[in-house]
């Protein structure tokens, strides 16, 4: 079978012989939609609020809560977040840092029984100069990576391809989260 023959595109432009794969979500990603304006807006003080899976909040503990990040690089992209509203690392508690050191442990755990991640890129952007999108509240990124995971998607069409609905990888994580307890 091969593929039909491209006589119009969907969209406007001159016809290239491309397939577009449209993402409109992203763009309120882009516009910086739903940024919080002020503190009482920060949309990690508000997840806590809402049940699990309307938050998609995987595991919560004493003073840090792992939720799927809603824009993720990967799927099973994963936060370590605190529930107490602090935009610098330096601010959180010992009891917090070290809270937010075994999440982001958890996580690992949890994404390897979910998915058989290889490898993960971690960290945090502190400060909107370092790339923050929500620099107001502190949160650690866990990204699952696999071989291959990155193709022409990202370098040429700048795009990113997930495998799985937000809800459902969810859903897997907690599972496998409270596996590996």
């Amino acid at each position: 079978m091969s593929a039909p023959e491209i006589d119009e595109q969907d969209g406007v432009g001159e016809p290239d012989g491309f397939r577009r794969l449209w993402t409109p979500h992203r763009m309120a990603y882009i516009k910086g939609e739903d940024k919080p304006a002020t503190d009482g807006e920060c949309p990690f003080c508000r997840i806590p609020t809402l049940s699990d899976a309307d938050g998609l909040v995987v595991a919560r503990g004493n003073s840090v809560y792992a939720v799927l990040n809603l824009y993720p690089y990967n799927a099973g992209h994963l936060m370590a977040v605190p529930f107490r509203h602090v935009a610098g690392y330096t601010e959180l508690t010992p009891a917090e840092t070290g809270e937010l050191a075994l999440f982001t442990q958890h996580a690992m755990r949890a994404i390897r029984t979910a998915s058989g991640a290889q490898g993960f890129n971690i960290g945090m952007n502190q400060g909107e100069v370092a790339g923050a999108g929500i620099a107001a509240h502190l949160h650690q990124h866990v990204v699952p990576r696999w071989g291959g995971d990155t193709n022409f998607m990202p370098v040429v069409g700048h795009t990113k391809v997930l495998p799985q609905l937000l809800a459902d990888t969810r859903d897997l994580l907690a599972k496998a989260w409270s596996e590996v307890a």
